[in-house]
C-alpha cells in the first residue's frame, strides 16, 4: 500500500468515524485537536485502524504522534514494514 492510499483511506475513514470535514485533516493539523480526542478516543482510533487496515498499534506507538503526517507515518511503517 502506498503512502498516498494510506493517507486516503485513514482521512476517509478518521473524518467519517469521529465526525469532522475530511478537509479539516491536513497533515499538519493536530490529529488530536482535530479529531476531539481524548484518551478513551484514542482507543477508538487504534480499534478502527486496526480493523482497516489490519495492523496492531501499541501505546508506545503513539509516542511522537501529535500530527496526522507523523500518524500516517506511523502507519506506512506498520504496513509497509
Amino acid at each position: 500500500m502506498t503512502i498516498e492510499e494510506i493517507i486516503e483511506k485513514a482521512t476517509t475513514v478518521l473524518a467519517e468515524e469521529f465526525e469532522v470535514e475530511a478537509s479539516e485533516i491536513t497533515p499538519e493539523a493536530s490529529l488530536k485537536d482535530t479529531l476531539g480526542l481524548d484518551s478513551l478516543d484514542l482507543v477508538d482510533v487504534v480499534v478502527l485502524i486496526e480493523q482497516q487496515f489490519g495492523v496492531t498499534l501499541t501505546g508506545p506507538d503513539f509516542i511522537g504522534v501529535a500530527t496526522f503526517q507523523d500518524f500516517y507515518e506511523l502507519l506506512n511503517r506498520k504496513i509497509n514494514g
